[in-house]
């Protein structure tokens, strides 16, 4: 991310839990194993969304080529992101 300008280093994976009684807006799931798996969230009046990412952290390779890959989850993501929010939120 920081090779996209975007600083991350401060940021954490939460549990899930931590978000109980927050009323959704949407709900995205961002790979095949969370929506089969994850704990189903509550929120009646949420959109659910589902896109399965590219995992860069299966990838076994080089310096280079896993920098790569990870670049490559980075602009899936990026991609998503920006088409969300003109869909969505525009």
């Amino acid at each position: 991310m920081a090779n996209d300008g975007i600083d991350i280093s401060n940021y954490t994976s939460n549990h899930v839990d931590e978000y109980q009684g927050i009323a959704w807006d949407f709900i995205i799931t961002v790979c095949d194993h969370a929506y089969e798996n994850c704990p189903f969230i509550p929120a009646p009046k949420a959109i659910r969304l589902h896109h399965n990412f590219y995992d860069p952290s299966k990838f076994v390779g080089n310096e280079e080529d896993t920098e790569a890959a990870f670049a490559k989850a980075r602009d899936e993501l990026k991609a998503y992101c920006k088409s969300f929010v003109a869909e969505n939120l525009l």
